[in-house]
């Protein structure tokens, strides 16, 4: 009797012994190994003429780059008519663009290119800041950048949207914009969003909504305010996964936030987004100035041709850039501003992309 007693018990010390351990191993299983760090040189001057652009560069000393972005106004301060987002996209030394034969194009890039432009106005105190999201991961020791591109816009005021895409069991990390030529001085970039390419999201004309997980690819819009130029390019960057790397355990979710205008003239406004406490860390973000609604319909272009975007950055909760070496960046914020004219309809939106390994 006592001996069935005994032998009972020592089964129950086994099997709380096997739930522990089986807690334990769980808990090892979903740890986040995902780190970023933010590094940026500051604000450098220009551009100093008009229909012309600057490029700055924020470079990774360790880790790759998951994503970047960029602040272009007076100085660190107000975004104003004539200054506007002409790129954010990565580079593999600091200046050389892809922008050649669409597709894979470069792999463990380093670099984050800021580019910023004019138009037909200038300000002597115009700055661009770039910012390159500094990427570690146990798991995930390598990138790859697909770029793709469109001869578009050619018409004004219509969107020249292009979207690139992952490569199938890699994981989209972030991604990036670019418009060439600046010497049209009406023509920018005015939106940079994750997305998927499937139907339900027009295969990257609906832009990933808050709370999504699990996007693919990346869509830029460029936007000219003129009378549409037969050499105007917009390029797509997805920044995603190496190649041969088990990614089954790899959770990214999508944040959203879309705000009202801004609608009068000569004005701006920011959307600011973060992430959550239980969805790892913040490794991109993207931006637009849109007709509203584009998580839910196609892209459209905002209320007036002058509208632009001049910024796309990783900040604190109030919108603020954050500084050179932050680790603990969470937000990310979208800065839209109205050329003169009043722009009804006009909306800013941003995106934070949040990933956690599972290792």
């Amino acid at each position: 009797m006592s001996k069935r007693v005994w032998l009972r018990s020592g089964m129950g010390k086994a099997l709380v012994l096997g739930a522990l351990l089986t807690v334990t191993v769980s808990g090892t299983a979903y740890a986040n190994t995902v780190a970023v760090t933010v590094k940026t040189p500051g604000a450098t001057s220009g551009p100093t003429t008009i229909d012309s652009e600057i490029s700055t560069h924020a470079d990774c000393s360790s880790g790759l780059t998951s994503g970047g972005g960029v602040d272009q106004a007076i100085g660190t301060g107000a975004g104003v008519n004539g200054n506007h987002v002409m790129g954010s996209a990565p580079s593999a030394d600091g200046t050389t663009e892809y922008t050649g034969t669409p597709g894979v194009v470069g792999t463990d890039a380093t670099h984050w290119l800021g580019i910023g432009g004019t138009g037909g106005m200038l300000n002597s105190a115009f700055a661009t800041t770039p910012y390159a999201m500094c990427f570690a991961s146990n798991l995930i020791n390598h990138t790859q950048v697909v770029m793709n591109k469109v001869n578009a816009p050619t018409t004004a005021s219509t969107a020249g949207l292009v979207t690139a895409t992952c490569p199938a069991n890699t994981v989209l990390l972030g991604g990036g914009a670019r418009t060439t030529p600046a010497s049209v001085g009406n023509f920018k970039a005015i939106a940079s969003f994750p997305t998927f390419d499937n139907a339900a999201h027009d295969f990257g004309k609906k832009a990933a909504a808050d709370g999504e997980t699990g996007p693919d690819s990346w869509t830029a819009v460029g936007w000219d305010a003129g009378t549409g130029n037969s050499t105007n390019e917009t390029y797509a960057y997805a920044i995603c996964s190496g190649s041969g790397i088990n990614v089954s355990g790899v959770a990214v979710k999508v944040h959203y936030s879309e705000v009202a205008g801004p609608t009068t003239g000569s004005t701006g406004q920011t959307a600011t987004v973060g992430c959550g406490p239980t969805d790892g860390n913040l490794v991109s973000g993207g931006a637009a100035i849109s007709g509203g609604n584009v998580t839910t319909t196609d892209f459209t272009g905002p209320g007036s041709g002058g509208d632009h975007l001049n910024g796309s950055f990783p900040s604190d909760s109030a919108g603020n850039p954050v500084t050179d070496g932050t680790t603990t960046a969470a937000y990310w914020t979208a800065f839209g501003h109205t050329g003169g004219q009043a722009s009804t309809g006009t909306h800013t939106d941003a995106w934070a992309l949040c990933a956690n390994d599972g290792i």
